[in-house]
């Protein structure tokens, strides 16, 4: 095992924030795992204390086939940012913004350097491809903020890898997985083997997350280049470990254990292990969610448990008003599971309290929420 570690710009005067990175076997194909990015979000955190403590054993065995690189805490600024005992990790304090949001485009300038450098060979521009996009998140300008240099070195770890998992958790949550509808086939035995309850694809959410800042330039530059062979070098996902207080050891070992079956699975891994289940739940799109909000202030009883198949009508929850009395119903608009909801239960305006997984697109722009 490799120790990598990254010191981040612009700490203030007298403080340092670094970025651990843990490094595993070797070999020509390499897996990039992270977790915690929102820092709040624990459960991946916990499932990667797992796969490190495991990684280090199927290393001693020599039963790494591939480079898996994990990095188990991927925000140092966030895992301190605390108010009055509570966790605030989604939102980096000096700026307002998302720690998940905003990663660095990389297609424009990747069409500018590869013009006439791409042919026939699938593996060779797949090489190419990706030392254009370490040149390019090189050549950046300097990092204008402690978010920014995060953002960058996060990208520039993974950049080069054939297999990405972000590792998130929703508030209350059913396991998930979030990817390009493209990318579905080769992480369906990963949703097989977590138990996914849901899985919502689309490729282009908005927002420039950190998994489609990884996965997205593969796919334009077969647009731009449509006469060179340009495989889809990198399976990204963001993987919902549940809720954010699913950190139960026996649970999060158990998740350790499905993830490094799929490590199995695409070769990184040798050995026996478990085949991954048949059966998996259906993907649907991601235009396809309903995200149910109150119609006034007042506190909120749920009505269905996470993971109930709904249908259009049935009581999502109920909103009371305590000084008025005044009372409402949130229904589902469509047919689908209940898949998230709201850890507070206040409402308040603006503020998602149920998600349900439909079929059918209804929404349009940006799907992503901050």
């Amino acid at each position: 095992m490799q120790q990598i570690d990254h010191v981040l710009p612009w700490s203030a005067c007298g403080t340092q924030r670094t970025l651990r990175l843990f490094r595993f076997g070797s070999g020509p194909r390499k897996a990039y795992i992270q977790a915690s990015l929102h820092a709040d979000e624990l459960p991946g955190m916990r499932v990667a204390v797992e796969l490190k403590r495991r990684l280090g054993e199927l290393e001693a065995q020599g039963r790494l086939s591939g480079v898996i690189e994990l990095v188990p805490l991927a925000n140092p600024i966030g895992i301190g940012q605390m108010f009055q005992a509570t966790h605030q990790g989604r939102f980096e304090f000096n700026s307002g913004k998302n720690f998940n949001r905003d990663f660095p485009p990389l297609t424009e300038a990747l069409v500018a350097r590869l013009e006439g450098q791409l042919g026939s060979d699938g593996a060779a521009n797949v090489a190419t491809i990706r030392r254009a996009m370490a040149a390019a998140l090189a050549e950046l300008p300097a990092a204008r903020s402690e978010l920014d240099g995060l953002r960058r070195v996060l990208l520039q770890s993974a950049c080069d890898a054939d297999l990405v998992l972000d590792l998130h958790c929703d508030f209350e949550s059913v396991m998930l997985l979030y990817a390009l509808p493209q990318n579905w086939p080769s992480l369906r035995s990963l949703a097989a083997r977590l138990g996914a309850e849901a899985v919502l694809l689309a490729e282009d959410a908005g927002g420039d997350a950190f998994d489609e800042a990884c996965a997205v330039p593969w796919l334009r530059l077969r647009e731009y280049f449509p006469e060179a062979e340009i495989p889809l070098a990198c399976v990204a996902t963001t993987v919902e470990l549940r809720g954010m207080a699913d950190t139960g050891r026996e649970q999060c070992q158990a998740s350790a254990e499905q993830i490094l079956g799929y490590l199995a699975d695409q070769g990184l891994i040798s050995g026996d292990w478990p085949e991954a289940p048949s059966q998996c739940c259906v993907a649907t799109p991601f235009a396809g969610a309903q995200y149910a909000y109150a119609e006034h202030p007042g506190v909120v009883s749920y009505l269905q448990p996470l993971g109930a198949w709904v249908s259009a009508g049935d009581p999502l929850f109920e909103v009371i008003d305590p000084l008025s009395d005044r009372h409402s119903v949130v229904r589902a608009s469509i047919d689908g599971i209940l898949y998230a909801r709201e850890r507070l239960r206040f409402a308040q305006p603006g503020l998602w309290l149920a998600k349900v997984a439909g079929t059918t697109p209804i929404r349009h722009g940006r799907l992503l929420t901050d």
